[in-house]
């Protein structure tokens, strides 16, 4: 009601404001006679931060609702993965852009929608969590590169993609199911498939697809650093080492690959060189999987396998369709010898000498080896993409129970082209996923299944309109005034 009553008039007496801050490097401020004023109050480990909100009444009800609360929920998740906020305010203003950052006071543009006829104010799943969305990835700016103060002219990712990810965390932890646009990995691969791209590590000036190269590719790198390739636990104390190392400092690109790397004592040369410094993308095959046997050396158990496999073989179309002919050991059957009712796989006693001696010379553990009975699965793999990834695989057995096996990227280090992985199991293998949760940004899934899964796709079917002739374009009666009122009133009726 006050704010209602202030903007009614203006005044022509003057008010002087003096602001003074410590460890900034910019400056905004605002003001504004229709402005409502909602704050409220945040402490954490002894820092008093008031979070406060200036938006006009057409604001409302999204602003009264959401700004306020959005300011604490980034200060409450940013201080977890990076460091302790250290101001002693934190604005959120309903401004004249869609989203911008300064030290402590951030703009941002989302408000309802006033139905000019009914005076309803509504407003859009897209719009409220635009609001949401854009003050945490503001006010989280305070933290890069207001504090971890990166050169974002130079080497813009390492302020709006470390933002854009620590927000994906943020978000996450707003609601569930929070509809973010940058982070998960499924979300990149038709930019990384695309042709149309630099390296994140290029300047500022010379980037392609700003958004996608600064914004988006960099959290979703980060983002598969912590679920897929560190683990939570060691990302986490990586990344808040990093910020803490370098708040009110001048990182570079080489400051943050390199606190990351010795903070948590893993060799992430390969993974930083593959999505910073190139435009290649994942896409692991999963070509040919072989099933193998321990054979156990047994001539009966052996033999008879070899029979099987054999007779899994098609027939020959000769012998298909020979098989009713008129053979001459019909009419001669005293033709027929010994070898006629013993085929190659027939087991000899000369073959059973042999096991039993060989078993003689062997060690308990070795004879152990030989009847344990193992599935060997071997998988084969070929990197189509470029970019080398872990290998996830999840396996679903025979009887219907599924695991998943887990294989860090180590296993391309002697050959980035192609790897084969040993699978070993009690349980025979009825199917393979790799990738099953998509999570690497493999950017072609349909190359992921053992068997291979038919491409499900989707026609759609339309009637296509007879095109009109230049003639018959041309002979076209002119419309006057009155036949584009006639045309509005039938089409309003249809309606």
């Amino acid at each position: 009601e006050e704010a209602i009553e202030n903007e009614k008039e203006g005044t022509n007496k003057t008010k002087t404001w003096r602001f003074k801050a410590e460890n900034v490097r910019d400056f905004a401020w605002a003001s504004s006679r229709k402005f409502i004023w909602d704050a409220q109050g945040y402490s954490e480990k002894g820092v008093d931060t008031m979070a406060m909100s200036y938006y006009p009444k057409e604001g409302n009800p999204l602003w009264e609702r959401y700004s306020t609360e959005a300011i604490i929920h980034t200060i409450e998740e940013y201080n977890k993965y990076s460091l302790q906020y250290p101001y002693p305010v934190s604005i959120s203003v309903n401004g004249p852009v869609g989203g911008m950052e300064y030290p402590m006071i951030t703009f941002n543009g989302p408000r309802p929608t006033l139905d000019k006829k009914t005076g309803e104010k509504t407003y859009s799943r897209r719009t409220k969590y635009g609001l949401i969305g854009v003050i945490i990835h503001e006010v989280g700016h305070n933290y890069y590169p207001m504090i971890v103060n990166s050169d974002e002219r130079q080497w813009t990712w390492m302020d709006e993609g470390l933002n854009s990810f620590v927000e994906y965390l943020a978000a996450q932890a707003w609601e569930e199911n929070y509809p973010s646009r940058r982070g998960p990995a499924r979300n990149i691969t038709n930019y990384m498939k695309s042709s149309y791209q630099v390296p994140i590590m290029t300047n500022s000036e010379s980037i392609l697809q700003f958004g996608n190269n600064a914004y988006g590719k960099p959290a979703t790198a980060l983002n598969i650093l912590r679920e897929t390739i560190m683990g939570r636990e060691l990302f986490d104390y990586a990344f808040k080492e990093y910020a803490e190392r370098w708040k009110f400092k001048r990182p570079t690109p080489a400051d943050f690959f390199r606190t990351m790397e010795d903070a948590s004592a893993v060799d992430l040369d390969w993974f930083f060189r593959g999505w910073f410094y190139t435009t290649d993308h994942v896409d692991i095959s999963l070509d040919k999987v072989t099933k193998m046997h321990v054979g156990n050396q047994d001539p009966e158990v052996e033999k008879a396998w070899d029979r099987e496999q054999f007779n899994k073989e098609p027939m020959d179309i000769s012998d298909m369709r020979n098989k009713d002919m008129k053979r001459r050991t019909h009419d001669k059957p005293e033709l027929l010898d010994f070898y006629n009712e013993n085929d190659k796989f027939t087991v000899t006693n000369s073959d059973r000498n042999k096991y039993n001696g060989s078993q003689k010379k062997l060690e308990d553990w070795q004879l152990e080896l030989l009847k344990n009975g193992k599935n060997m699965y071997a998988v084969d793999f070929s990197n189509k993409g470029g970019l080398v990834m872990p290998i996830i695989l999840k396996l679903v057995y025979t009887d219907g129970s599924d695991e998943v096996v887990r294989t860090s990227a180590q296993i391309w280090r002697k050959n980035t082209e192609k790897v084969s992985k040993l699978l070993v199991t009690d349980k025979e293998i009825a199917s393979i996923e790799l990738d099953p949760y998509w999570e690497t940004a493999d950017v072609d899934v349909n190359n992921n299944y053992w068997p291979q899964r038919a491409i499900e796709s989707r026609l759609q079917l339309y009637k296509r309109k007879k095109s009109k002739s230049l003639m018959e374009k041309y002979n076209q009666k002119l419309k006057t005034d009155k036949d584009e009122k006639k045309d509005a009133e039938k089409t309003k009726k249809a309606a």
